[in-house]
């Protein structure tokens, strides 16, 4: 896996773009996953640069887009991908649900960014003290399923904490890092088209479980070439 620090694009020119603004912009896996974590770690050290936020960026995509990342997250308040990773307009396509369950507008979602966008990389994003993960938990083990589409949710975790109590997971947390690595390699094999670009080598799939107290970033596992 590289690891080494990389920057994220900063396009300098003054008019809007006609086309996605590439210049600089990563566009294998492992670059586009070395900006990531060069971003992370400006987060977690408490010195992020806030790049592509101003009005020569916001012009730029005026008329198109080419962002270097793909985010499928949990949807809590304290998870937001653009802030976490330290990157701006135009850098990342994020898509959030609680708990990060998968539905078919997410898998189109997600398709899309693969093809036409050509997104080199996909981050499958959860964090510690996960409410949604605490539900389903909570529901298994008791048998007692919450009302309306919160039971549509919790059910589609559930598969999760069964496979993590296989493996004699209990705590919170454990289940929501065994929900990442589900949930990563789940996408592949529901759509043939993050399975066809993953097998060409076009994209890597990254399993993150973020920490809500310091902001850190930590991999559960990978899926394709870094």
């Amino acid at each position: 896996m590289t690891s080494s620090d990389a920057t994220a694009a900063n396009p300098t020119s003054t008019t809007p773009a006609t086309e996605p603004p590439t210049t600089g912009r990563p566009s294998t896996p492992a670059e586009a996953w070395a900006a990531l974590l060069a971003g992370n770690k400006r987060f977690v050290d408490g010195a992020p640069s806030h790049p592509h936020q101003d009005a020569t960026r916001r012009e730029s995509l005026a008329h198109n887009q080419a962002p270097f990342a793909m985010v499928f997250g949990c949807s809590d308040s304290r998870l937001a991908a653009e802030i976490i990773f330290d990157v701006g307009l135009g850098d990342m396509f994020v898509v959030r649900t609680a708990g990060h369950v998968i539905d078919e507008s997410v898998l189109g979602t997600l398709e899309y960014g693969v093809t036409p966008l050509g997104i080199p990389l996909l981050v499958v994003l959860g964090h510690d003290n996960c409410g949604a993960v605490t539900a389903a938990s909570n529901s298994y083990n008791t048998g007692e399923m919450p009302v309306g589409y919160i039971r549509d949710l919790v059910e589609r975790i559930v598969p999760s904490v069964m496979s993590a109590e296989r493996k004699d997971l209990t705590e919170v947390d454990d289940i929501v890092g065994e929900h990442v690595l589900q949930t990563m390699h789940r996408l592949p094999e529901r759509s043939t088209v993050l399975n066809k670009a993953v097998e060409e080598g076009k994209v890597a799939i990254v399993g993150i479980t973020y920490r809500l107290a310091d902001g850190h970033a930590g991999v559960v596992d990978v899926i394709g070439n870094l």
